[in-house]
């Protein structure tokens, strides 16, 4: 029982992203022994997507100029303004 709240836990984790500039590349990296590349998206300009935490996805990298949004507060990343 403990392990699956464990899971409940990381998989509930959520992010938002607001790109800030064209061409912001957000890859999903894999779970387990070896972590790997998984998906990539890529948002233009005052897009926003909403990235999950999964049992395939244990990090997020985002390269480029954006806002992220967490439940532990906001981060501007990249270029400075």
């Amino acid at each position: 029982m403990e392990e699956t709240v464990q899971h409940e836990d990381i998989y509930g984790e959520y992010l938002v992203v607001k790109a800030l500039e064209d061409g912001v590349t957000i890859i999903g990296l894999t779970r387990g022994k070896d972590t790997k590349f998984h998906h990539t998206e890529k948002l233009d300009r005052g897009e926003i997507m909403v990235f999950q935490f999964t049992e395939h996805t244990s990090a997020i990298k985002i390269r480029g100029h954006a806002e992220v949004l967490t439940k532990h507060g906001k981060v501007i990343g990249g270029r400075d303004s």
